[in-house]
């Protein structure tokens, strides 16, 4: 066994859990089968990874870090369901992973929202995606239209799963400890999404330019990222939307209306 453990660095965010009994919720949240494959994504030092593997089939573990990765394909040497890559996850293939692949992770803070979307855009992949973030973020992944923490986030994570808030964690479950809070959130993908979108791109890059200047009505949001003004005109009539609203009060439903409007 390896004698020394590769202290966390502050560049990669590194917040490791130490707690057995969050250890346990999270193993309950994602309800894991014997035939299951696993996604996790920072395995850290590994405590939440010897619980995956004692349960699932098959565990797919992505470390950025080169120390802590031999240091846990040391520690971890007796899994021999074990794959532990060293690689980064806003660049992996998501698309090697076997289909119905299920998301087990505590994401790292500084990244957790791009590997977020990163996961959502490669959903066709999962059934499920169980992580662990910052409260602030998963307080957007579960917001609804007209409140001050629904935006962008919401939205995509909406438009693809059935998003629901597990539980929090207090600071002092890791080492180091954090500065902010710490949630739990359930991600189900959705075989078809919650509404019919017939050009995916064209759909996040309207609520992406929507939210970009979330202060200002949508007309001149869609203006000021390079739409022309009769074309908004048009588009907004056909989608039955106010040019004077805003992108915090418009639903999934608008949003596609909208993109579809953009795109004729």
């Amino acid at each position: 066994m390896t004698s020394s453990v590769p202290p966390p660095l502050k560049r990669l965010g590194q917040h490791f859990l130490i707690d057995p009994n969050i250890l346990r919720k999270i193993m309950a949240a994602a309800r894991l089968q014997q035939n299951e494959t696993v996604l996790e994504i920072g395995p850290g030092r590994g405590a939440l990874t010897r619980q995956l593997c004692a349960v699932a089939k098959h565990v797919i573990a992505i470390e950025i870090d080169p120390k802590l990765h031999a240091y846990l394909a040391d520690e971890l040497s007796e899994y021999r369901n074990l794959d532990l890559r060293l690689g980064d996850a806003l660049n992996y293939d998501y698309g090697l992973l076997p289909a119905g692949t299920v998301v087990v992770a505590n994401l790292p803070y500084y990244v957790s929202t791009p590997v977020l979307v990163r996961l959502l855009e490669a959903r066709a992949w999962f059934a499920r995606m169980i992580v662990m973030l910052q409260t602030e973020v998963a307080r957007r992944l579960v917001a609804k239209p007209g409140t001050g923490d629904y935006g962008r986030l919401s939205v995509l994570a909406q438009y693809a799963a059935d998003v629901s808030l597990q539980f929090h964690v207090s600071p002092s479950c890791f080492r180091p400890r954090p500065k902010v809070g710490s949630s739990v959130v359930s991600l189900v993908t959705r075989r078809e999404p919650v509404v019919p979108v017939r050009d995916e791109a064209m759909f996040h890059r309207v609520v992406r330019a929507c939210f970009a200047h979330r202060r200002k009505m949508i007309s001149n949001s869609l203006r000021d990222e390079g739409w022309l003004p009769e074309s908004i005109a048009a588009a907004l009539v056909r989608a039955a939307i106010e040019p004077t609203r805003r992108a915090e009060t418009c639903t999934i439903v608008e949003f596609a209306a909208l993109a579809a409007a953009l795109e004729s």
